[in-house]
């Protein structure tokens, strides 16, 4: 056999789960390099001046008049979704927690681990079958009688899988993923009355979507499923994406459920794709909210898009989390939260993301405001909204300044998430913030950009690499952690290499088992 396990084992990997990971990186892993290749061939295009716009070749598939597939039952009412880690603690508190989704993150929430990763999937599989629990000292955790629909969150195709190699080549992260759910847990949704849902993350074309159906035609028809029944959701969360919504709907639909406007990073997407032109430099992380231009064209846009193609539009996630200790962190999240979904919701979102059961009451309120008891929005058209390259590409903020604070900030939540990354857990809150990845890689990626356009803060302190070097010293010292001088090392490195590091947990990877 061409495929090893470099690892302990586990129940799940039986020689025909084995056997079909193998087929699937053998038949789609060649294709996968080929789409990291044209990223970067594309990068280079954008590094010498060039900018994106719509594709001309593609222009019939925007002025045609298909739709996409109607979704299942279950899928009809998104109008809140809860995201979090596969681990079976955060999993039945979200299940439980009242949302109508739960994405099962293994992306930009888990840290991909060996056990982190198998655990996860055994438990998707025990979710469906109802004997998820976990007993502690303090309390008994089980799936109440309403779970919220399950949905599965893959790595991207960027990443690979260390642990499974395919003719001495580690296998996609995207693939092994995707098809060990589906070969168990997939098969155990639909035994469950549900079916195999996914979320893909950080596509930056329609062919990396084409290539996610054929491995979704490919996957059923091997497995004897008819095609069609895997839906997913495609988060726009990079800008070039945001450029092929039509095309990316297109492709994926037999198997489309919308897309969702994953902010966080789309904004990370914004400073990395045009690091290196000077007239793309951002304020404070905390500066850019979702009514500066480029962030509100692409949601009306996203929204537009969807709706006439019949496709689910999901808003993104508001970071602000409760803290139970402190009545004003939590009243000053809950404000926020709720400003925030009720924007998304007047836009004409049929749903939207929440970090923390606490939060899903507030934001099913301004939902069911506007909803009622419609499932969705699909009938709301937005004929109001015309959206240009130039809008997209806006990057104006009113007021928006550079700040040491703001500098200090992306030091410390890149330092500290990090730290808890590399020890296992890949969600965090600090500064009553929920941090994943995707933040962490705006923190280390604004670093880079200052730098390298030598920007000065308000006050007029130039960033040197030298001052933020300062600031991780002093903030590593604040961090008792094993894994701190680790998260430092890669941190320097992300933020302050000469080249920009396409995503930070390329090199962090290699630091875990």
């Amino acid at each position: 056999m061409a495929i090893e396990i470099v690892g302990p084992g586990h129940l799940l990997l039986t020689g025909e789960a084995l056997a079909f990971l193998e087929a699937l990186e053998t038949r789609f892993g060649p294709v996968r390099q080929e789409i990291l290749r044209a990223r970067s061939e594309r990068q280079h295009r954008l590094d010498t001046g060039s900018l994106p716009d719509f594709l001309p070749e593609t222009a019939s598939v925007r002025q045609g008049t298909w739709t996409v597939d109607p979704v299942p039952p279950d899928l009809a009412d998104r109008r809140v979704e809860i995201t979090g880690p596969v681990d079976a603690k955060m999993m039945i508190n979200a299940l439980n927690s009242g949302a109508r989704v739960f994405m099962a993150d293994f992306e930009d929430a888990t840290t991909p681990t060996w056990r982190n990763l198998l655990d996860g999937q055994a438990n998707l599989v025990d979710a469906y079958r109802r004997t998820l629990r976990l007993e502690t000292p303090d309390k008994t955790y089980q799936i109440g009688p309403t779970p919220a629909t399950l949905m599965v969150r893959p790595r991207g195709w960027h990443l690979s899988e260390k642990h499974v190699l395919v003719d001495d080549g580690r296998m996609s992260a995207s693939l092994f993923d995707f098809g060990l759910y589906l070969f168990w847990g997939g098969r155990a949704a639909l035994e469950a009355g549900s079916g195999p849902y996914f979320y893909l993350p950080k596509l930056e074309s329609h062919l990396e979507a084409r290539l996610w159906n054929d491995v979704f035609v490919w996957a059923q028809e091997h497995l004897g499923i008819p095609v069609g029944t895997i839906k997913a959701t495609v988060l726009i969360e990079t800008v070039l994406a945001a450029f092929e919504m039509d095309e990316i709907l297109y492709e994926l639909r037999r198997h489309s459920a919308g897309l969702n406007a994953g902010r966080w990073d789309y904004l990370f997407s914004m400073i990395k794709k045009f690091r290196n032109h000077a007239g793309f430099v951002l304020p404070d992380r905390n500066q850019v909210g979702m009514t500066a231009p480029f962030m509100k064209a692409y949601t009306e846009l996203q929204v537009a898009t969807c709706h006439k193609r019949g496709a689910h539009a999901i808003g993104g996630m508001a970071a602000f989390i409760p803290n139970r200790r402190d009545v004003e962190v939590t009243e000053n999240a809950l404000a926020r939260v709720r400003q925030d979904k009720k924007r998304e919701a007047g836009q004409g979102c049929d749903g939207t993301w929440v970090a923390h059961p606490d939060l899903v009451p507030v934001a099913m309120e301004e939902f069911d405001a506007v909803l009622g008891a419609a499932p969705n929005q699909l009938d709301r058209l937005r004929p109001d909204v015309s959206v240009d390259a130039s809008q997209l590409l806006d990057v104006t903020v009113a007021g928006g300044t550079i700040t040491l604070d703001g500098l200090r900030s992306n030091v410390r939540v890149g330092l500290r998430y990090l730290t808890s990354w590399l020890a296992g857990s890949g969600a965090v809150g600090i500064d009553n913030l929920m941090e994943d990845v995707a933040t962490a890689e705006i923190a280390r990626s604004q670093i880079w950009q200052w730098v390298r356009h030598g920007v000065s803060t308000a006050d007029g302190t130039p960033i040197t690499a030298d001052l933020v070097r300062s600031m991780l010293t002093e903030e590593l010292a604040a961090v008792p952690a094993e894994t701190a001088e680790q998260a430092a090392g890669v941190f320097d490195e992300v933020a302050l290499s000469a080249d920009f590091v396409e995503f930070l947990t390329l090199p962090a990877y290699e630091l875990i088992d």
